[in-house]
Order: C-alpha cells, then structure tokens, then sequence
C-alpha cells in the first residue's frame, strides 16, 4: 500500500496551489457572469392553493405493504440498518 501515500515535496505543493487559484479563479469569472436578477414565474395558476377534503387519499393498505415487503415476519416488515 506504499503506492498510494508520498511525501509531497514543496514543488508539488506550490503546483497544487497554483491549479487550486486558478481552479477558484476560473470558477468566480464563470460565477460572476451568471444573471443575477430574480425573474417571476412563469406559471400562472388560477388556482394557487387547495381546499381541505380536495383529491383523493391513498391510503396503504396493510396486505399490499407486506405483499411488496421483501423480508418479513409475522406483523413487522424487517428492513436494512444503517447500510445507507
């Protein structure tokens, strides 16, 4: 595993601060010429908000969540941990 770690000498160094400037440099001028100005919408809607009891509600059904449940038992659905 020596291959992956060396000491970095001082010419490398100054060429890695040098690429990181002009990376940052570069980065800023591009940055500098995106518009800044905040346009409106340009969705209208006549109607902006719902009113409660509008639309329908999916309700899950227990059978059809054990049905797509890939491991189970009994009354619980056993899911990963902690491997995201």
């Amino acid at each position: 595993m020596d291959f992956l770690f060396h000491k970095v000498t001082e010419t490398e160094k100054q060429e890695i601060k040098k690429q990181a400037k002009n990376i940052l440099d570069d980065f800023s001028k591009k940055l500098s010429k995106v518009d800044k100005k905040i346009k409106e919408s340009l969705i209208e809607r006549e109607k902006n908000e719902r009113a409660e009891g509008e639309g329908k509600c999916n309700e899950l059904d227990r059978e059809i969540m054990f049905s797509n449940a890939a491991e189970k038992s009994e009354d619980f659905i056993i899911a990963e941990r902690k491997k995201w």
